[in-house]
């Protein structure tokens, strides 16, 4: 193994986030990064709470955070202590020269182990699969590679990936993530429904289809992909609507975590071009997911097949709508048209790989502006204060340094 990579986006947003609480929540699915991302912190304490002399340490809390004073601590894995809010919580609380980064593979509030969410208490960073800025911090330029062997950074780095390693990943997601968090049983059937979801990920989500082809309830498919949506393991897009009868209001599409596990569950080894528009589109979404810090974005359907990709709908403000394709040449403007129609305000973008500089189009009453990957999230960030917020200065320009390259050759 060479060097720990520093991922200087995910570093700057937790320093961030430290200067606003002084508990900091990191989550993300299993083998994102986490524990070594936490690692690379400068001057920290680290506390690994799957060991079991770690956790006899923290039976009492306050003589824990006593001994802690003026530190900055990792608590990595913590869903595995018994009540692991409460001592995240008396820390915010009574010991503010505590800071506290505490990592996890599901949102807080999935489990009943944590009995407080820690609302006000805590800041949220979301550890996505890879995203553009770790990609040039590991060296990788080839967006090929990123797409077939997905942002996992074990699983793209390696030389050669056995087709093991996904089943291991189940294993340990099932053993330490779904049992110790939800209990479930019936792993067969759950195993089944994952690997159906992969291989049909970015499709409209029916229940009694899943439940068929698993042997069990639809209510057990619905409970189901809520475990899965709570680990980061898949994203639920609901449709955007304001309840006009022309408007599809119910049926969520559902995208898997990462395009790696997309791949290997389509069974695809190698890339063909329309594989990769696919792909493309899961891409983006894990880059708005990670650089934005929201899971509140939605897809647009009208009864007629018309659909927007992507759209992003700020309380109070106008819907953008985001279309993605590989080329700019593949760009169809029918479903922008028809959303523009019922919905005149807003922006209109066409994410295309192979645009290095913007250029706008009219079509009728929707304009449309072409950009790359890098011009979006910038255009996206400036518009949105928590992605402002946490992108300070520095590593702004050190983005747009980074990703000037990213714009072309798959």
């Amino acid at each position: 193994m060479g060097p720990v990579k520093l991922r200087h986006f995910w570093i700057d947003r937790i320093e961030e986030e430290w200067k606003r609480r002084t508990v900091v929540w990191v989550s993300g699915v299993r083998r994102s990064g986490k524990t070594v991302l936490c690692r690379t912190l400068a001057d920290v304490e680290y506390f690994d709470c799957e060991l079991p002399r770690v956790r006899r340490l923290m039976e009492d809390p306050e003589e824990f955070l006593r001994g802690l004073k003026g530190r900055r601590v990792v608590l990595d894995e913590i869903h595995r202590l018994g009540d692991p809010s409460q001592l995240l919580k008396i820390a915010a609380d009574h010991y503010p020269d505590v800071s506290i980064v505490a990592t996890g593979s599901s949102t807080l509030g999935a489990s009943k182990k944590f009995r407080d969410t820690l609302t006000g208490r805590k800041a949220e960073v979301w550890l996505t699969p890879l995203i553009l800025p770790d990609l040039d911090d590991f060296g990788i330029p080839d967006m090929g590679r990123r797409m077939l062997r997905g942002g996992l950074p074990p699983f793209l780095l390696a030389r050669s990936l056995p087709e093991r390693d996904y089943q291991e990943w189940m294993d340990a997601y099932w053993a330490k993530d779904i049992q110790e968090l939800f209990r479930l049983e019936r792993r067969q059937s759950f195993q089944k429904f994952f690997e159906l979801v992969m291989a049909q990920s970015g499709g409209i989500f029916e229940a009694t289809r899943f439940s068929r082809a698993c042997q069990i309830s639809a209510g057990t498919i619905s409970n189901y992909l809520s475990v899965l949506e709570a680990t980061f393991v898949v994203h639920v897009l609901r449709p955007f609507s304001t309840h006009r009868p022309t408007e599809i209001v119910s049926a969520p599409k559902v995208y898997g975590f990462d395009t790696g596990f997309v791949c290997y569950h389509r069974g695809w080894n190698d890339l063909r071009r329309e594989d990769m528009g696919a792909l493309w589109e899961h891409l983006i979404l894990n880059e708005l997911h990670g650089r934005l810090q929201t899971r509140d974005i939605r897809y647009w359907r009208d009864k007629r097949g018309h659909e927007v990709d992507f759209v992003i709908a700020p309380r109070g403000g106008s819907p953008t709508a985001i279309e993605c394709k590989m080329t700019a040449s593949d760009f169809d403007p029918t479903g922008i048209k028809a959303f523009r129609r019922q919905y005149p305000e807003g922006k209109n973008y066409a994410v295309a790989h192979d645009v290095d500089r913007g250029f706008r189009r009219t079509y009728d009453v929707a304009e449309v502006e072409f950009v790359g990957l890098p011009r979006l999230i910038e255009a996206l960030s400036a518009a949105s204060p928590v992605a402002e917020r946490l992108t300070p200065a520095g590593n702004r320009d050190r983005q747009a340094g980074r990703e000037k390259g990213h714009g072309k050759n798959p």
